[in-house]
C-alpha cells in the first residue's frame, strides 16, 4: 500500500510567485505568520508560497492561487522582537486540495505534491545523454540550466532528429 501524499501545511498568499530551486527573502511581523514561522522552525517543516489570486497581503486572509510552492525555511534571524527576517527555499511544487482559514486568518492547506514539469525532466534526461563533439565557448556550468529550450525536434524515443530542407 502507497502512502498518502496528502501532507498539512501552511499556506503564505504573497504578491510574488516562489519557483522550485528560488530564494525568498522574507520580513515577518504579523502574529500569525510568526506563529506559521515558529511551527515550521520547531517541526522543521516547509511552508507553502501561492500568488495571490484575491485580496491583500496584510490583513484578512487572501485567497490564494491553486497551485504553490514549497519553501523551506533556510535561515532565519530575529532582529527584534515581533519580527522575523527569514530566507525561504522553493522546493516542489503543490496543488491545495482542501483549505481552512483559523480564526487569526492562518491560512492551513492539505496538499498534494506536483511532480515536476515534463520540459525539466527531458532536459536532465537530454543533459544526462548528449554529449557536445566540438568545443563550445559556454562554461561547463553554463549547461545546467533549470530548462532547456531545444533548437530541433524530439524524435519518439527523445533524442534529436534532424529536418531536411526541401
Amino acid at each position: 500500500m502507497t502512502a498518502d501524499p496528502v501532507q498539512e501545511i501552511f499556506v503564505f498568499p504573497l504578491n510574488t510567485v516562489l519557483f522550485p530551486d528560488g530564494v525568498l527573502p522574507l520580513k515577518v511581523f504579523e502574529q500569525r505568520y510568526i506563529e506559521m514561522t515558529k511551527a515550521c522552525l520547531r517541526d522543521n517543516r516547509p511552508f507553502g508560497v501561492c500568488m495571490i489570486r484575491e485580496g491583500r497581503e496584510v490583513g484578512t486572509a487572501a485567497v490564494p492561487e491553486p497551485v504553490g510552492c514549497f519553501a523551506a525555511i533556510e535561515s532565519w534571524d530575529m532582529p527584534q522582537l515581533g519580527l522575523f527576517h527569514l530566507i525561504a527555499r522553493g522546493g516542489g511544487r503543490f496543488r491545495i486540495r482542501e483549505m481552512r482559514v483559523a480564526p487569526n486568518h492562518l491560512i492551513s492547506a492539505a496538499v498534494e505534491p506536483l511532480p515536476p514539469p515534463l520540459r525539466n525532466l527531458m532536459a536532465t534526461s537530454l543533459r544526462c545523454q548528449f554529449t557536445p563533439t566540438t568545443p563550445t565557448p559556454l562554461s561547463p556550468s553554463a549547461a545546467i540550466v533549470p530548462e532547456v529550450w531545444l533548437p530541433w525536434p524530439l524524435s519518439s524515443n527523445g533524442s534529436p532528429s534532424l529536418l531536411k530542407k526541401s
